[in-house]
């Protein structure tokens, strides 16, 4: 069995594979004041509830937005998995060109959902990455990753939106029974709701435009699922994207060796 593990700013995502079969995930919070001990509790733990043993995971693959926590689940894997994990970064096989300026800059996550996107629909693709930061990736029709844009994540502009009007409750995301609101809670709800729909199809609509492409629009991360249905860009949710990126990365590297 191959453990994925895409460590992002507020959470940490787990996935087994058994071949090709997604076969058990997490989601957990990122702490990084944690030991590499004490996640290994933590994943022990899980690994428990689903009867999963660790002398059943025969590979890692890490993917790291938080430089901190890369040591330390490197650390993780080799004292208790006993494994050397294979970290995304300078040295693995992508098969995917990177465009960017300085390829060095762009985020672990990033690539590892072009290349997921890519390899299952073989077309242009605009990617957005509902995370701690919404994430806009474009790739061309010949597999290359082009770069994109970066905004600041719905969690990210709600806690601002508390922190910064004194008056202003902190509230949950969601989506209000009306624009046209009619207490502060939906108020808020609606402007920050609606708000990112717009700022969604806005961007996507500027890069269709500047691509002279017609790119498939693909929806990932945790908000994917509350802003896709109301947006008129994005055609599918990939729910497990980086997941599934990080497996396919593996087996190239693997092969590779």
């Amino acid at each position: 069995m191959l453990l994925v593990v895409d460590v992002g700013n507020s959470n940490i995502v787990l996935g087994i594979y058994d071949g090709g079969k997604l076969v058990m995930n997490w989601r957990v919070s990122t702490d990084t004041a944690k030991t590499s001990d004490e996640y290994a509790i933590l994943f022990c733990e899980l690994f428990r509830f689903s009867e999963i043993a660790i002398n059943d995971i025969k590979d890692i693959i890490l993917s790291s937005v938080v430089p901190v926590l890369t040591g330390v689940l490197e650390k993780l894997s080799l004292k208790y998995f006993h494994l050397k994990p294979y970290v995304i970064g300078p040295g693995i096989k992508t098969g995917m060109p990177i465009q960017y300026e300085n390829p060095k800059e762009v985020g672990a996550d990033r690539i590892v959902n072009a290349v997921a996107g890519f390899e299952k629909y073989k077309t242009s693709l605009i990617i957005v990455d509902f995370g701690t930061a919404t994430t806009f990736d474009y790739v061309n029709r010949k597999g290359h990753y082009c770069g994109g844009a970066i905004a600041p994540g719905l969690m990210i502009s709600t806690e601002a939106l508390f922190q910064k009007a004194s008056k202003l409750p902190r509230i949950d995301i969601a989506k209000p029974p009306s624009v046209i609101a009619r207490n502060t809670v939906h108020s808020m709800q609606a402007g920050i709701f609606y708000g990112y729909v717009g700022l969604v199809d806005g961007i996507v609509n500027q890069m269709k435009s500047e691509s002279r492409e017609a790119p498939m629009v693909i929806a990932t991360g945790g908000l994917a699922r509350l802003i896709a249905p109301e947006s008129k860009t994005i055609e599918k949710v990939e729910e497990y994207l980086t997941l599934e990126g990080l497996r396919i990365l593996y087996h190239r590297n693997l092969d590779a060796q």
